[in-house]
């Protein structure tokens, strides 16, 4: 179990360490209206680091059997935040979207985030609870399946389609592994994809996405501007990219660079070994991740492990996938790279989750034998 704790460390250590050389380099050109960014990112995302690797500190410490009888309340609070966003005065909207609060000269913060590790922490503890029922249709689907239905109505309405469509397969690929039916499962994630379908045909913007997807040469201009610049950054970069500093899509061509297209800049800049190098170190972080689960002390380690493990690695491959253009663009961070406080401070706090799992599993206990028991068992026998 040690050997996988030391290679999860390094893995999310060499990604934060890339995130913030890359956000440096991918910012230090940028304007925000009239003012020079310089190392303001850089410093906000150490911020945030120094929060996050308390917060890891601390959940590794801690038991992890201790959050499940708090999970449903830190659930509701999650719940009472979604709901903050659009209060006034507090909630703060950017774009069309209402997906952060904060008050004047606070950092501010996403609730969804937090959302994503709530529900996976009450899915674990409900899943263990409930494990002998998990096969039957009330308590294996309607019970959480409901509470799934209120957090994901709630992101989904911010609106953050990406976030939903994520926590939707997490809570999913849980509720599968705590046992309940596939048969159950099957119609309602079928009326779940008829009313995302839905709303994407009366949603203009996004169908539109979706158009500059299947057809990128004939919205190069458009809607797919982003996701093809991004390519373009991927392209020119070569094995060994331009150096470190020397990328141009950066300036101005790849909208939010220093966000969910970053690694569009590491490609640009680090060149493919380097791209090909952070999915190595995801996949390796999840195996790390898988390993550990299977190597929990009870069914609730197993499901909140998997759950986080699941979450990272499904995170990275959608980001991933929008930036290399397999996969429609939309907005979702790169998990300990991209810049964004918040998603960097629950990132951290679920991988000390997974840290705790690992220092409080039962490992088998090896049998010891002494030879003065053994000659007296014989003796025993010859009498």
């Amino acid at each position: 179990m040690k050997w996988a704790t030391t290679i999860l460390i390094f893995c999310v250590a060499v990604l934060i360490g890339l995130g913030l050389v890359m956000l440096y380099s991918s910012s230090m050109n940028m304007e925000v209206g009239k003012s020079a960014v310089g190392a303001g990112y850089l410093l906000s995302q150490l911020v945030w680091l120094v929060f996050g690797l308390i917060g890891c500190v601390v959940a590794a410490r801690i038991d992890y059997r201790r959050w499940k009888k708090i999970s449903p309340w830190l659930l509701v609070a999650s719940a009472f935040l979604l709901l903050l966003v659009f209060a006034p005065g507090i909630g703060i909207g950017r774009k069309g979207a209402h997906r952060w609060i904060g008050l004047p000269h606070l950092p501010h913060f996403q609730p969804s985030e937090l959302a994503k590790l709530s529900l996976i922490l009450f899915l674990a503890a409900y899943g263990e609870r409930f494990q002998r029922q998990m096969a039957g249709f009330r308590q294996g689907l309607v019970i959480p399946g409901c509470v799934i239905a209120v957090v994901l109505g709630l992101i989904f309405i911010e609106p953050d389609r990406g976030c939903s469509i994520l926590l939707a397969l997490v809570s999913g690929v849980m509720l599968i592994i705590a046992g309940v039916r596939l048969s159950f499962l099957l119609p309602p994630a079928l009326v779940l994809l008829a009313g995302l379908g839905l709303s994407l045909l009366h949603d203009p913007m996004r169908l539109r996405r979706i158009m500059a997807w299947l057809h990128p040469e004939q919205h190069k201009e458009g809607a797919g501007y982003q996701a093809y610049e991004a390519m373009i950054a991927l392209g020119s970069g070569g094995w060994n990219g331009l150096g470190l500093g020397n990328g141009r899509q950066k300036l101005g061509f790849v909208p939010e660079h220093h966000t969910d297209f970053i690694l569009s800049i590491i490609g640009e800049e680090l060149g493919l070994i380097a791209t090909l190098a952070v999915v190595l170190l995801f996949v390796v972080l999840l195996l790390c991740g898988v390993y550990i689960s299977r190597r929990s002390a009870d069914t609730f380690g197993f499901l909140l492990g998997t759950g986080i493990t699941f979450m990272i690695g499904m995170q990275a491959f959608i980001n991933i996938g929008v930036v290399t253009s397999m996969l429609p663009n939309k907005g979702m961070p790169l998990p300990f790279i991209s810049y964004g406080g918040s998603n960097l401070l629950l990132m951290l706090i679920a991988v000390g989750f997974l840290l705790s799992i690992s220092r409080f599993a039962v490992e088998p206990a090896k049998k010891k034998t002494n030879p003065f028991d053994s000659s007296l068992e014989l003796a025993e026998a010859d009498a």
